[in-house]
C-alpha cells in the first residue's frame, strides 16, 4: 500500500497529478481541493495518499491534507460511493464544509454538488452523521473557508501545519479578503527558511 508521496511535481492537471519519486513516476487523482494547493510544477511536493486495488487496475489518490484524505475514506464508507465519486465529492466542498453540512442536515449543500443526486446526499446525511466533527464557530465564519484554503496552500509549499495556521492567523485581520492576498500576506511575515 502507498500511504505517501514525496518527490518532484512533475505535472499537475484539475484531477490528476505526476510525481516523480526517485525516477518512478506515480500518477494520482486529486480533488481541486488538493489542486489549488499544490506548488508550481518542477518544485518539490509531498502528498497523503490511498492506494484502491481495483480489478484490473491499481489506483492512486493524493491528498493534500489529513483532513481531505479523512474526509475520502469516510465517503468511501457510505454505500455507493466509490473512490472517484468521493474525490468529485471533495473538488466541490472542502472537508470543513461537509463536516458542517452533515451537522446541519443540508442536503440542499450536498446535492449542488456536481455528481451528488438527492439519494446520494440523503445516505452522506445519515451515514456520516457523528462522524464528522465540525470546526468550532468563530466570529469570522465567512473567512474559514478562505483561511483553510490558504493553510492548504501553504502546506502544499512545505510548511508544516500548525506552522501554517499561525501564519495564517497572523496574516488573516489586514487581509483584503481574497485567498492569493491572504497567502502573500502570510508569506510576507514569515522567514523564507522555515518552510522545508
Amino acid at each position: 500500500m502507498i500511504g505517501r508521496l514525496r518527490g518532484t511535481l512533475a505535472s499537475k492537471q484539475p484531477g490528476e497529478v505526476l510525481i516523480d519519486c526517485g525516477g518512478v513516476g506515480y500518477q494520482a487523482h486529486i480533488s481541486l481541493q488538493t489542486f489549488y494547493a499544490l506548488p508550481p510544477s518542477g518544485a518539490p511536493v509531498e502528498l497523503l495518499a490511498v492506494t484502491n486495488l481495483r480489478e484490473n487496475a491499481l489506483e492512486l489518490f493524493a491528498f493534500a491534507t489529513a483532513e481531505e484524505r479523512s474526509a475520502f475514506h469516510l465517503l468511501r464508507s457510505v454505500s455507493g460511493i466509490g473512490p472517484r465519486l468521493a474525490i468529485s465529492i471533495l473538488s466541490g466542498i472542502a472537508p470543513a464544509d461537509l463536516a458542517k453540512a452533515v451537522a446541519a442536515g443540508d442536503l440542499a449543500r450536498l446535492v449542488a454538488i456536481p455528481g451528488i443526486g438527492k439519494k446520494t446526499a440523503e445516505r452522506v446525511l445519515l451515514d456520516l452523521r457523528g462522524k464528522l466533527a465540525p470546526e468550532p464557530s468563530a466570529a469570522s465564519a465567512p473567512a474559514q473557508g478562505i483561511e483553510e484554503d490558504a493553510v492548504s496552500a501553504l502546506v502544499g509549499l512545505g510548511y508544516k501545519r500548525s506552522e501554517a495556521e499561525r501564519m495564517v492567523r497572523a496574516a488573516a485581520g489586514s487581509s483584503d479578503g481574497t485567498i492569493e492576498d491572504l497567502i502573500r500576506r502570510a508569506l510576507m511575515r514569515q522567514p523564507a527558511s522555515a518552510a522545508g
